[in-house]
């Protein structure tokens, strides 16, 4: 992985352990977007006639590399975004099963608009208490982060698969976006009736894209009202009343959103498969690491399987430490947030280790 470093300029210069915050751009999308600007400056209505059908070939890209249907994906600036227009189109009694402290744009979007609501607690049985909530409070809707976005603790999708099967009526909305581009993902097997994520993290796709997959039932059980004369324009949205068209009433940015391509294609070159056996490695030494040094909370270390986002115990003090000596990362929660994606080694680990230890 050390080469693929030369497509990331930041790492020449900082030890980027952020991705969780922001995911860093490549020179490959970089590349990508300068030449859809100049040909927006250079042939202007012409560059949007030229782009029509790139929408259809985001989807199908999309489709291909996380096993889904094209004409059930929606393309939208961002998860909120879309998020919103979902919760729109439930009824008003629909009662929702949240994840305590959860990501803000997933539950306040819901508190907001008054549903019923009930609560799992994240702690070291996470998947037990969400399982007890299904059984006891029968909500309709679990909507929730694939990736807890503080502590990092992740669902497994084998869980989310066992979920589907026990609960079939339950409608699973899961945010993929600190998860997307981090392992396999079969959709069509995955149990979950909708995935969105926003692409500027973990799929280093840049700012101003998002992407809604859908299962073939979620049509069926969930009515947007939103509607423009977007709704109906392009590749599979020919139909009048569109699902997908719901969620894009009006002009996409056709740069950001096709960026996703060059994304997807740096993603292919190494091979997702070998970016999570990366992962799972660079996870496993950091959990022992922080272990060792006791700077993790009880919860995430009494858990087998985590991801590469860990919460250390640490204050300001600690923190702009840390930025004195060149690691980036971010102060979330009470602690520090410290993530890891496929352009990190052990060796970053290792400097922040030993930065830690000097502290």
């Amino acid at each position: 992985m050390k080469n693929l470093r030369k497509q990331f300029p930041v790492t020449s210069h900082s030890t980027y352990l952020n991705t969780a915050a922001t995911g860093l751009l490549s020179e490959k999308v970089f590349e990508y977007l300068q030449d859809q600007n100049l040909e927006l400056l250079t042939l202007g209505s012409l560059f949007r006639d030229k782009k029509s059908n790139l929408m259809a070939e985001v989807r199908e890209r999309l489709a291909g590399f996380f096993s889904a249907e094209a004409n059930k994906i929606a393309l939208v600036p961002n998860f909120s975004f879309g998020f919103n227009i979902l919760l729109e189109g439930l009824e008003k009694e629909t009662k929702f099963l949240l994840i305590k402290e959860d990501y803000p744009s997933i539950n306040l979007a819901v508190e907001s608009r008054n549903f019923p609501i009930c609560y799992a607690e994240i702690s070291q049985n996470l998947e037990e208490n969400i399982y007890n909530a299904i059984k006891e409070n029968k909500p309709d809707v679990f909507a929730f982060s694939i990736v807890q976005y503080i502590s990092g603790i992740k669902l497994s999708q084998s869980f989310l698969k066992q979920l589907k099967k026990d609960f079939p009526a339950l409608i699973i909305i899961a945010d993929g976006t600190q998860f997307c581009g981090t392992e396999k993902i079969n959709f069509k097997d995955l149990g979950i009736d909708v995935l969105g994520a926003s692409a500027y993290k973990w799929m280093n796709a840049g700012f101003g894209h998002a992407f809604f997959l859908f299962h073939e039932n979620v049509p069926n059980k969930i009515y947007p009202k939103t509607k423009g004369f977007g709704s109906n324009i392009g590749k599979y949205k020919q139909e009048e009343n569109a699902f997908i068209g719901k969620f894009e009433p009006g002009h996409l940015d056709t740069s950001a959103i096709g960026s996703i391509l060059s994304a997807i294609d740096l993603i292919e070159s190494l091979g997702i498969s070998t970016i999570e056996e990366q992962l799972k490695k660079l996870s496993e030494l950091a959990k022992n690491a922080f272990a060792e040094l006791n700077l993790l909370s009880n919860v995430v270390k009494s858990r087998k399987n985590h991801s590469t986002i860990f919460n250390i115990k640490g204050d300001e003090k600690l923190f702009q430490h840390l930025l004195d000596h060149n690691i980036i990362c971010s102060q979330r929660g009470e602690g520090i947030r410290i993530s890891f994606h496929y352009y990190n080694t052990a060796e970053d680990l290792e400097k922040l280790i030993d930065i830690l230890k000097r502290f």
